[in-house]
């Protein structure tokens, strides 16, 4: 007998999954593929978008034919911040341009001088000045650049419903993908920034639906449901707030530390520092407070410089347990020791000191450092809400210096770790389903693990 399995396509600027869950979201078949860059116009490094709509279309209609399997649903989970302008046969007319590509300044000038003040804007659309990363930005630049592509768009489509309009030719929008700092949503009004009123936006984006919505339809002889697609940070976020009673702010980990407050009482940041702040939103609409941290990119850079002043091996670091005794020595006298490379902070001193006695010295100090960082990045996010629980989930849940410098900060809270690489994917099948996730969710399917704070002596 069949396996009745919901499929999910998890894409990443570098690796591109596919996974199939059973009933009780279980991963039960997996596949992994990354496709070289290509350039756009202007020699910026972009996704290869018709290798991955062949790879899509291929791998599903593979596992629509396996033996094993029957695929009853299909969801799509992608990175934010990129748009996909389709003609009226729905072929893209654009490359799928990278949000780290720049905008020339003088289109940002332009934008403010007509939409701004500056501060303001960002405040009401909840997102920092990021470029490129303000994704409703490139349809204005779009517009001002190259007319003559703009005028040929009849949809613009986010990434991750462009992924579902492949499979249904019905070109959609959604909460997450509107809500990823794009500089399109005003989260007073709860609508289009006036903006993109004013641009004649709304006439090619789509019409607005729920994250939950999917549509039913026979595809190559299967009646399979569909869904429209997630933002992958909302994604990874959605299994906590579906499982979880009480409030609660989640630091996902990796490249970027970002901090989720899903339970804000506050939608737009009191205020505008740097890149930090920034919203996203929840798959209802309500909005996500959040704040990012460039954590883990830092590290890296850090530990190499440790692994070469202490002759260590590349993997050292990761065996490296938290002792008291040396956090005693650190905190006893403090002092910053470490100039970071892609973190501006005022504490930060001009040059590293490498006065240390060993690597598990020097390593713990750089930890205490970070944490100092990251204990921001949190107590921003929380702002005045009340809340009273932190979950960690990411590359830094099994690090353990990390995790017991940030449960003895906030040791008035109740700080878990979760463990999953399936995050955003699993969020994505969860978003079709009409399944009810209880409290026992993540132990059973994210090795929830409950930390204590260390104890003074």
């Amino acid at each position: 007998m069949k396996k009745k399995v919901t499929a999910v396509f998890d894409i990443g600027k570098t690796n591109k999954k596919f996974f199939l869950f059973d009933k009780d979201f279980k991963e039960v078949h997996k596949e992994y593929i990354s496709f070289d860059e290509i350039t756009d116009e202007d020699g910026h490094t972009t996704e290869n978008l018709p290798a991955l709509h062949d790879w899509l279309k291929g791998v599903f209609n593979r596992i629509l034919k396996a033996k094993e399997f029957e695929v009853k649903a299909i969801n799509f989970s992608t990175y934010g911040a990129s748009l996909v302008h389709i003609d009226e046969n729905g072929n893209p007319l654009t490359p799928l341009y990278n949000y780290t590509k720049p905008l020339p300044e003088h289109i940002v000038t332009s934008f403010f001088d007509t939409y701004g003040p500056r501060e303001a804007f960002l405040k009401t659309t909840g997102c920092s000045d990021l470029s490129m990363l303000n994704s409703g930005l490139q349809l204005y630049w779009l517009k001002k650049e190259q007319p003559e592509v703009y005028k040929k768009i009849k949809y613009t489509l986010h990434l991750p419903q462009y992924l579902s309009y492949i499979f249904t030719g019905i070109p959609l929008s959604e909460y997450t993908s509107i809500g990823c700092h794009t500089a399109l949503w005003d989260y007073a009004q709860k609508d289009y920034h006036s903006w993109v009123y004013s641009e004649g936006f709304n006439k090619i984006l789509p019409p607005i639906v729920s994250t939950e919505t999917s549509v039913n339809m026979n595809y190559n002889g299967k009646r399979i449901k569909i869904g429209v697609g997630i933002h992958d940070s909302s994604a990874a976020l959605l299994p906590y707030v579906r499982s979880i009673k009480k409030k609660f702010v989640l630091v996902s980990t990796g490249t970027w530390s970002i901090v989720f407050n899903p339970f804000t009482e506050q939608a737009i940041a009191s205020e505008v520092e740097g890149n930090e702040a920034i919203n996203y939103m929840r798959i209802n609409g309500k909005p996500v407070k959040a704040t990012r941290l460039f954590l883990g990119n830092e590290y890296k850079l850090q530990v190499k410089k440790l692994d070469e002043a202490f002759g260590v091996a590349d993997d050292y670091h990761r065996h490296v347990k938290f002792d008291y005794e040396l956090y005693s020595k650190i905190t006893d006298n403090f002092k910053h020791c470490f100039k970071w490379e892609s973190i501006d902070d005022e504490t930060m001193v001009e040059k590293t000191n490498m006065a240390f006695e060993n690597y598990e010295h020097a390593y713990h100090q750089l930890m205490t450092e970070l944490v100092l960082l990251q204990i921001k990045s949190i107590q921003k996010a929380i702002g005045t809400d009340a809340i009273s629980r932190i979950y960690v989930d990411g590359g830094f849940s099994d690090n353990d210096v990390y995790i017991k410098l940030l449960a003895h900060e906030f040791r008035h809270m109740k700080l878990r770790t979760t463990d999953s690489s399936l995050g955003s994917a699993l969020g994505a099948a969860i978003a079709i389903s009409d399944a009810k996730l209880n409290s026992k969710f993540l132990k059973k399917n994210y090795a929830l693990k409950k930390h204590v704070p260390f104890i003074v002596s």
